[in-house]
């Protein structure tokens, strides 16, 4: 018989930032016009999930408008059928998070 102690391996969270479960209507578009709506349902301060209505494609620049804090440029980061995560090119600001996740009492 063969014993040996093992210990589980760490998996590091690849994410730079917490993610919060939003469920939010946007638009997206190219080349700064909006051209499609999209469902964003989590954000963190680099990126964003989104949900749309037609395939999108890895590496893709786009254009995101989101409620309350405007137009975001963002790259496609992965894609599957209908969803994709997004980078955005620069980080969302601690005020521009709390607007989009209702956080403004937290910030207080």
């Amino acid at each position: 018989m063969i014993a040996a102690e093992f210990e589980p391996a760490v998996r590091p969270d690849r994410r730079r930032s917490p993610r919060s479960p939003i469920s939010l209507d946007a638009k997206m578009g190219r080349g700064g016009l909006d051209r499609a709506l999209c469902k964003v349902t989590d954000v963190s301060l680099h990126g964003a999930k989104i949900h749309t209505y037609s395939p999108m494609t890895k590496g893709a620049m786009i254009w995101l408008t989101l409620p309350k804090i405007g137009q975001i440029v963002a790259t496609i980061i992965w894609a599957d059928e209908y969803q994709a995560g997004c980078q955005f090119r620069e980080p969302l600001d601690d005020v521009a998070f709390a607007r989009l996740t209702d956080r403004t009492l937290e910030l207080a």
